[in-house]
């Protein structure tokens, strides 16, 4: 049941998330003035998600109200100790060890046991949420490319490697046994709905995530092409329970594959909406044409 407070929570967790897309160079500007201390403890409001949601559907639990506070608050503090250890901003190990965390949280729904299960959606938003913060206004990486205001060329480079892509992860696809063909004619009629969630609420977040934080990342420190393969092994690997209960390889190759591609479109101009749009493009083909 959708409750006031439930529509609220979804606000509060879209304006942060929207308005670093659409107006991340104002928004840094003005967070950068804030003190060091106001920085690192703000991204705790971010719990207020969790309580409206949680409250509403009376599973509130103070335990889990307590890690949803810190959780932000200490992504925040190892980035600062990150920028100060590595003003150059060439990766450290802080860096990673919120990647890896925030990644494994997400990948392995260590946290959405807290929210009703229809919901847990919030919480991969909250922790993209807190990651934003902690990447844009306090380590203040650049080369990130967050900026979903689309140019011609995001559309050119997305729909480029999602033409090369696509037939070639159908052919695989296919021949693994992975991919099954079917046309339907009531998931081709919700095609454009399709991809316009697919492409703001699974693309963009994970474009975000591998491209313009871990490959930008690793690239300062490994250079292009091998920092290429191993985020596109690494977003391969996320994927290793999906699908199935057990190891699935056959989708592991694919998405490895996939992030390939992905990783080419995000860098050629540092966008990740270039990248999102080819994730987009390869995701509704495949729930709409081959499952």
């Amino acid at each position: 049941m959708v409750t006031p407070a439930i529509v609220i929570a979804a606000v509060f967790t879209l304006v942060p998330f929207l308005a670093a897309a659409f107006f991340s160079g104002k928004l840094t500007a003005k967070m950068k003035a804030l003190p060091t201390w106001l920085q690192l403890v703000a991204p705790a409001g971010l719990s207020l998600s969790y309580v409206l949601v949680a409250w509403s559907a009376r599973v509130f639990r103070w335990g889990w109200f307590a890690v949803y506070v810190l959780i932000p608050v200490a992504v925040s503090w190892l980035l600062y100790e990150g920028r100060r250890h590595d003003p150059g901003r060439r990766g450290n190990w802080r860096d990673y060890v919120v990647l890896f965390s925030l990644g494994l949280a997400v990948d392995l729904r260590w946290l959405e046991h807290a929210w009703p299960a229809h919901l847990a959606v919030f919480s991969k938003m909250l922790l993209l949420n807190a990651g934003i913060w902690g990447f844009l206004v306090v380590r203040q990486l650049d080369g990130v490319g967050f900026d979903l205001r689309l140019r011609r060329s995001d559309f050119g480079v997305g729909l480029r490697e999602l033409a090369i892509y696509a037939p070639l992860a159908a052919l695989l696809g296919l021949r693994l046994g992975f991919l099954h063909l079917h046309l339907s004619v009531a998931a081709m009629l919700k095609l454009p709905l399709t991809l316009f969630f697919t492409f703001f609420f699974i693309a963009v977040p994970e474009e975000l995530f591998f491209r313009g934080w871990m490959q930008n990342l690793m690239e300062r420190r490994v250079g292009r092409y091998p920092a290429l393969f191993l985020t596109s092994v690494l977003f391969g690997l996320s994927h290793f329970n999906k699908r199935a209960l057990h190891f699935n390889w056959r989708y592991v190759l694919l998405a490895a594959l996939a992030g390939i591609f992905y990783g080419r479109a995000w860098r050629q101009e540092r966008r990740v909406g270039a990248s999102a749009i080819t994730h987009a493009g390869v995701d509704a083909i495949w729930s709409t044409w081959l499952r």
